[in-house]
């Protein structure tokens, strides 16, 4: 097969082969101008490249235990009802219409793309390494920004559960804190499939206490008197609603990650993110409108524990119902802790890989597991937490800093549709995945919405600017802007020679049948 032609000039009436992927639309001169050629980013040897171990279910487990719905719905449902009240029924709708899309705009790239990276290596194959860079560069932040939100309250409610006492004692939070960092490098330096068994354990134990809480919850309906909480202002409170609900519909892109592991890298990945985004809006239109009707006045604004709030008020003849209502939110946090860490390794994997970043985040353990990203992500995240919980004027900026996840993922999941967008307009007819006329057809439908998709997210980000400095606090937009700027700059920074060279290799490996 001869090698892909970065020049841009390449023939659009060849005939494709067997294994051919569309170079790019570098002949288009504003892309052009962008970066000159993109790359499929490949291991170096067989040796290095992840084990192929997941199938559907297993993607489909990692999916919907990444959305975490018990933890979302405890850490985000009285910040929720605190910005719009009942509306906040509607600000989950209406964030969930993009979020649903772009699993299905996932589902194409991954066919096409199946890469450890996903959203950043898409953007390279499609819209060249600059754009890609700086999509790594968003991914890196979206991701990062997630996890210390996970990692103490996951300190905190395994001491609510055990040990009450210790609730809000920095200390006792950071040992536990440590506790739980240790034991999501157990499943992630394991490997792929330890870490999909345990997540499948912790994800039983979520879903059988929800199923028996939802049952209690659907039985008690009948007889509740509600006084509904009711924002007078709901617009600029949903709006910021639906950027908190952002970080809830989100994870289950966790499968896109995972598709060098698929044993169907071109089938599967996708599929398990679907399933997961519709589970997860399934859940959330179950328990929120049980719990805003269930819950008396405004007790569920602002709680800490809504979910807890909630049974709390439930007649019910379990005894500690409180109690245990902490075990799945427990069981849920953890996985999401684990999950959202794989996600942003294999990124952080895939970016080393392809000489973006240091190559020794792409070595692998013995278990194929890339052990040093892994060490890296999990140890950086511990240090954010022990500055929140010991610092605190680092708290508060740490705070603002950690409140922007849900910009950065709405950014991202901007970029992906953007990316799908152009492949489907200018690229998707010249791969043979696309002989049969109904795949086009269905194929323009997906452009249409991956476009109104990049709008709708692009007016919600928007919103955000002009609403966090009142909402949030007046620093969020100079962060924010220092850190997109930041992002700029790497972006357009210069690849060194070797870099350049690590990325023709990997495409000629590419050429030669390796992957």
């Amino acid at each position: 097969m001869k090698p892909l032609d970065l020049s841009g000039k390449a023939d659009a009436r060849e005939e494709p082969k067997p294994g051919d992927l569309p170079v790019g639309l570098l002949h288009l001169p504003f892309l052009r101008s962008i970066g000159r050629g993109v790359y499929m980013s490949m291991p170096e040897k067989r040796s290095q490249r992840l084990r192929q171990t997941f199938n559907l279910l297993d993607l489909s487990s990692l999916s919907i235990s990444s959305v975490a719905p018990a933890f979302s719905i405890s850490a985000t449902t009285g910040i929720m009802i605190g910005y719009s009240g009942i509306y906040s029924l509607l600000a989950i709708l209406l964030i969930a219409i993009p979020f649903i899309v772009s699993s299905f705009t996932f589902r194409t790239l991954n066919r096409h793309f199946p890469s450890a990276g996903a959203s950043y290596h898409w953007s390279t194959r499609v819209l060249g390494k600059r754009i890609g860079r700086f999509q790594g560069w968003i991914l890196l932040l979206a991701y990062f920004s997630s996890i210390p939100p996970i990692l103490v309250p996951a300190a905190q409610y395994t001491l609510a559960l055990i040990y009450p006492h210790g609730v809000n004692q920095p200390l006792l939070e950071f040992l536990v804190g440590s506790f739980w960092i240790g034991v999501a490098m157990l499943p992630l330096l394991s490997g792929a499939r330890p870490t999909a068994l345990i997540t499948q354990v912790f994800f039983a134990v979520e879903i059988f206490f929800l199923i028996l809480f939802a049952i209690l919850g659907i039985m008690a309906w009948p007889h509740a008197h509600p006084s509904l909480p009711v924002e007078h202002s709901p617009v600029g409170g949903i709006f910021l609603t639906m950027i908190v609900a952002s970080t809830i519909m989100d994870g289950w892109e966790i499968d896109s990650y995972a598709s060098e592991e698929s044993t169907q890298p071109n089938r599967d990945p996708g599929v398990g993110g679907m399933i997961g985004a519709l589970f997860a809006l399934a859940i959330y239109l179950l328990f929120v409108p049980m719990m805003i009707w269930e819950t008396p006045g405004n007790a569920l604004a602002g709680s800490a524990d809504p979910l807890v709030t909630w049974i709390h008020y439930l007649p019910t003849t379990i005894p500690h119902a409180t109690i245990w209502m902490l075990v799945p939110i427990l069981a849920s946090t953890a996985g999401s802790l684990w999950l959202t860490a794989y996600i942003l390794i294999r990124g952080v994997y895939a970016m080393g890989r392809d000489g973006l970043l240091s190559r020794r985040f792409a070595k692998l353990n013995s278990r194929q597991a890339p052990s040093l990203a892994t060490a890296v992500v999990l140890m950086a995240a511990w240090a954010v937490m022990a500055l929140q919980l010991f610092v605190h004027s680092l708290n508060v900026f740490f705070s603002i800093v950690l409140s922007t996840a849900g910009f950065f993922l709405i950014f991202e999941f901007m970029l992906d549709n953007i990316t799908a967008t152009v492949f489907l307009w200018r690229m998707h007819h010249r791969d043979q995945l696309h002989e049969k006329r109904d795949r086009k057809y269905s194929h323009r439908i997906m452009l249409m919405f991956s476009s109104f998709t990049s709008f709708y997210l692009f007016i919600l980000l928007v919103a955000f600017l002009f609403l966090s400095g009142r909402a949030i606090s007046p620093w969020v937009n100079p962060i924010l802007a220092g850190l997109l700027l930041a992002g700029f700059l790497y972006a357009v920074k210069k690849p060194s020679p070797s870099q350049m060279q690590e990325s023709e290799n990997f495409c000629q490996q590419y050429d030669e049948g390796i992957y």
